[in-house]
């Protein structure tokens, strides 16, 4: 009573308040009966207390404020659909200023709140549909907004975008400028992003490219120390004024940093200037420096798209290649995180223009962000532009003198003659002096007659693409026969970096003579080595060794590009033997010679090489033929889908099964299927799996292929269990049958292990002992970790649901360290999940907690869904164990639209259990029973009789609590 009083008359209440208060509570409980009648919620007067008894969600605030949560975490997961849907069921409750009328300051604060959450939930809705293109719909949620918030930024900015996209950009210009000059009168200064899109309007840049990216969760990384990816420091002369230019700038920035962009000719020396100034601020940036090639004029690959730039960046920052996010947005979302709160130096070097660049500057930020370009990028907002000409001609004199040295550079006339003959452009100046210094016996004089002697060819260097060409021909003259075929076999890598075993296939030399050649192309400067054994080519050298790779027949391209081809596939084929030994092979056709497998380990190799094997995937569906391109996929189907490439696995093992399907190659096209069925499953695609995995069975059982049997078997087994089909025990059974008569002991252990898997989900806890440890025993016979992890973990399983946490947590332990060995991060995550379970179990939420969180980002960036579901349970039992359930119902809510979405029948079930235990906790009664209800009687449909007794056991304790109260 206390405090209802406070709260109708602040600290002014009249002389008998509690009987005032009666009066209040007389004509609420008449008003409420002359709406609801019988069924009215009573009003219950006890010591010193009223209590409305009425669910929650008949409590219009408290249902519209559960919504806006729920859209929350529909959002985060990935599921925009439902949060606008959630969005629009809590926009239609909204009927104007809350609580009107009602005087007080505990009345206006909460009006405060609530107005604010009502502006955010709109922005937020009018976010989500302005990203699935629905402009109407955000002009209609916003115009009524937009004069009650005029001075407030996010309303018009997202109205103006809506306007735009439904083209009525004219109405969205006038908005802006209307805005701008509120803004200014008020006294507030516009921002940066404002200014952007406002002239992004103007010049008509289309919505997608204006967006602002949502906001997200975002897991810190760690760093062993800052990065620094900068190309290696060379002599430097001259570019003061610009540098000066740029580290002031930067010193005088004040928290954000604008970003710089340095343009100009090629060979200009943008990219020298870009790392001589990241690194003269290294003080201010402290965290790192990093620089990545756009390839905005790469011969052999189209420019790097957004999407690839980004990963890239995060991945130098740190951030392992399984826990990046595979969209654009949220991309965007970590990088603007990385950059606005660790301070490091980007160099993105040789963009190919404004729209490339775009998404990857990331507003305000504490980071510098430095882009080189041949292109003006004037329309890019808030840079700072410096526009490189050739040297001063006494800076190109001093360059050739610290570099050749005193003795070699006596004759000042001649080398201020070899500076004017070289343009004064620093890349000729750079390449020439490195031909004198490869030549001991040359005098700068020689080079300087060898030049003037050369028809038309110093002189065209400061003009055009073709004076360039020649420059660096003079490089290549000095090359051997030999050296030089290599050379220009380079130019025709379709990646950005390769090792000698790339370069022998390419040249058709062997090995060790390409590793000599290699040798003497550093020499010369035509190649870069920026780790040991691994090369790179300047991206003009490389348009120059292609070139002149141009004047060999095409025959001899075809045959270089087509060993290059082969010698990945062939040794993706040996790593993918030792990484993933459980695959079912799809052999190789013979080679010429047979491949000695040198890598330590194939999981590294795997790293290493990824971004070239996603390039020789790539080039084989744009240029080679579709038989290359199905072994291709198929040698990496393995590897796609451990590093969470199921997207770009799934496209191409489909593009696989025709083509084999097209030849009537029944082996092969069952191999394909099998291949293609396993990466649906990890992407919780299990229509699909099955669809696939039984084509598969009926071509093994018409040709008598046991092995392929077995495993399609094996694989609908896998699909049915994650959908709940009591038929997967039997499935699994017949392909153990056929594995024990061919005694293949991985085989065997895969089956013993599935068998377990899906007795455990059916509460026949001993009989999932017995086949665990059988599947354990034979992983261990044939040495492989990953068979030992996965039964370890499914032991732990086990353990927890039998109670004995103390040696689940053990074996998840074991397991975890078996793990770490392999690099897998996307399984790491999922025994993340599996140990936090544990963990709040044993009464250890805390720490349980911070495991879930740190699992969902990397579940995410891999599409597996159904493990993203396990987790959002998870978050949302760990809030419901220690007093949460407001906050729990967003994650259950999520976890349950995911495991619809996807079909996954048993997690499906669990939400429905945790999310009605969560609204039972609340006060939601009726919601509790419905969903606790649909969830027994699915569990009733498939027989998993360990969920129907645990759907009972909240129902009868939901059923307890109530009738007590």
């Amino acid at each position: 009573m206390d405090t209802l009083v406070h709260r109708v008359w602040d600290d002014h209440p009249p002389a008998k308040p509690r009987e005032a208060l009666y009066v209040h509570i007389h004509h609420i409980r008449k008003t409420i009966w002359a709406l609801a009648g019988p069924n009215a919620p009573a009003v219950i007067s006890r010591t010193h207390t009223y209590t409305l008894q009425a669910d929650p969600d008949t409590v219009d605030l408290r249902h519209y404020l559960n919504l806006l949560d729920q859209s929350q975490g529909l959002a985060e997961g990935g599921s925009e659909r439902d949060a606008l849907k959630a969005y629009q069921a809590a926009s239609r409750l909204w009927g104007g200023e809350p609580l009107a009328g009602l005087p007080g300051a505990w009345a206006t604060e909460i009006r405060r709140f609530v107005v604010e959450k009502n502006l955010a939930a709109a922005l937020k809705q009018a976010d989500i549909a302005l990203r699935l293109g629905r402009f109407e719909e955000a002009v209609a949620g916003l115009q009524p907004l937009v004069e009650q918030h005029s001075t407030k930024e996010p309303v018009a900015r997202q109205l103006a975008l809506a306007l735009h996209g439904c083209g009525r950009t004219e109405e969205a210009a006038r908005l802006m400028q209307r805005t701008l000059h509120q803004l200014r009168r008020s006294g507030t200064d516009p921002s940066d992003d404002l200014a952007r899109i406002h002239q992004g309007i103007l010049i008509g840049t289309p919505v997608d490219a204006l967006l602002p990216a949502p906001p997200t969760s975002l897991a810190r990384r760690s760093s062993s120390g800052p990065t620094d990816s900068l190309p290696p420091e060379g002599i430097w002369v001259g570019r003061n004024s610009e540098l000066d230019r740029m580290t002031a700038a930067s010193a005088q920035a004040s928290g954000s940093v604008r970003p710089q962009a340095i343009t100009g000719m090629a060979g200009s020396g943008k990219t020298a200037l870009a790392a001589r100034a990241a690194r003269r601020m290294h003080e201010r940036f402290p965290d790192g420096r990093l620089a990545i090639n756009l390839r905005g004029h790469s011969l052999h690959q189209p420019p790097m798209a957004p999407v690839e730039a980004l990963r890239e960046l995060l991945r130098r920052l740190g951030t392992p290649v399984q826990e990046l996010p595979q969209d654009l947005e949220s991309l965007v979302t970590l990088w603007r995180a990385e950059a606005r709160n660790r301070r490091f130096v980007a160099l993105l070097d040789d963009a190919a223009g404004v729209e490339q660049v775009g998404p990857l500057l990331p507003g305000e930020s504490a980071s510098l962000i430095i882009v080189t370009s041949r292109y003006q990028l004037a329309a890019l907002p808030r840079v700072q532009h410096i526009a490189l000409d050739v040297l001063a001609p006494a800076d190109a004199v001093a360059l050739l003198r610290h570099t050749l040295g005193e003795e070699r550079t006596a004759n000042q006339v001649e080398t201020a003659t070899l500076a004017r003959l070289c343009g004064y452009l620093p890349l000729a100046l750079d390449i020439t002096a490195s031909r004198l210094l490869a030549r001991p016996s040359w005098t700068v004089t020689d080079l300087v007659k060898r030049y003037n002697q050369a028809p038309r060819r110093l002189p065209e260097i400061r003009d055009s693409y073709r004076a360039m060409t020649k420059v660096l021909a003079v490089s290549y003259q000095a090359l051997t026969p030999v050296q030089q075929r290599a050379f220009r076999c380079l130019g025709l890598h379709f990646g950005t970096e390769f090792g000698p075993g790339a370069a022998a296939a390419l040249s058709g030399l062997p090995v060790d003579e390409t590793e000599y050649v290699l040798e003497e192309l550093l020499i010369c400067h035509l190649i870069a080595e920026p780790a040991p054994h691994r090369y790179q080519l300047h991206d003009l050298l490389r348009e120059y060794a292609a070139g002149l790779a141009e004047h060999d027949s095409a025959t001899d391209r075809h045959h270089s590009l087509d060993r290059l081809l082969d010698h990945y596939l062939r040794t993706a084929d040996q790593a993918d033997r030792r990484a993933y030994p459980h695959r079912l092979r799809i052999d190789l056709p013979p080679a010429a010679a047979s491949l000695v497998w040198q890598e330590d380990d194939a999981q590294r190799w795997f790293t290493t090489e990824g971004p070239n094997l996603l390039a020789a995937l790539e080039y084989a569906r744009a240029h080679g033929s579709r038989g290359q391109l199905a072994m291709m996929a198929h040698a990496l189907a393995g590897f796609l889908s451990s590093e969470g490439y199921l997207t770009t696995a799934i496209t191409v093992l489909r593009e696989a099964v025709a083509y084999w399907q097209t030849i009537e190659s029944a082996g092969t096209t069952g191999r394909a299927l099998i291949d293609f069925a396993t990466v649906c499953a990890s992407a919780g695609t299990y229509d699909t799996a099955i669809e696939s995995a039984r084509t598969a069975l009926e071509i093994a059982e018409n040709t008598a292929d046991v092995a392929l049997e077995a495993e399609a078997l094996h694989q609908l087994s896998i699909a049915f269990w994650h959908t709940a089909e009591p038929e997967a025990l039997k499935l699994q059974q017949r392909a153990l049958r056929l594995r024990l008569a061919k005694s293949d002991r991985l085989q065997q252990g895969r089956s013993f292990n599935m068998m377990g898997t899906i007795c455990l989900s059916f509460g026949q806890q001993k009989e999932a002992l017995k086949y665990f440890l059988d599947g354990l025993a034979r992983f261990r016979d044939v040495g492989d970790r990953r068979g030992q992890f996965i039964a370890l973990n499914n032991m732990a399983e086990l353990y927890k649901e039998t109670g004995n946490l103390d040696s689940a947590i053990s074996a998840y332990r074991r397991s975890i360290k078996l793990l770490q060995a392999l690099g897998s991060k996307g399984q790491y995550a999922v025994l993340q999940i599996n140990l936090a379970d544990t963990l709040r179990a044993s009464g250890k939420p805390r720490e349980a907690l911070e495991l879930y969180r740190a699992a969902l980002p990397v579940l995410r960036s891999t599409g597996d869904r159904r493990s993203e579901a396990i987790a959002r349970n998870g978050i949302g039992k760990v809030l419901q164990d220690t007093g949460r359930s407001e906050e729990a119902l967003a994650h259950h809510a999520a976890a349950l639209a995911i495991a619809r979405t996807i079909h996954s029948t048993l997690e499906e079930i669990q939400a429905l259990r945790t999310l009605g235990e969560a609204e039972a906790a609340t006060g939601r009664l009726a919601q509790a029973y419905a969903h606790l209800e649909t969830g027994l009687a699915q569990s009733r449909r498939i027989g998993v009789r360990s969920e129907e007794d645990e759907t009972l056991a909240a129902l009868a304790r939901i059923w307890h609590g109530n009738t007590l109260s």
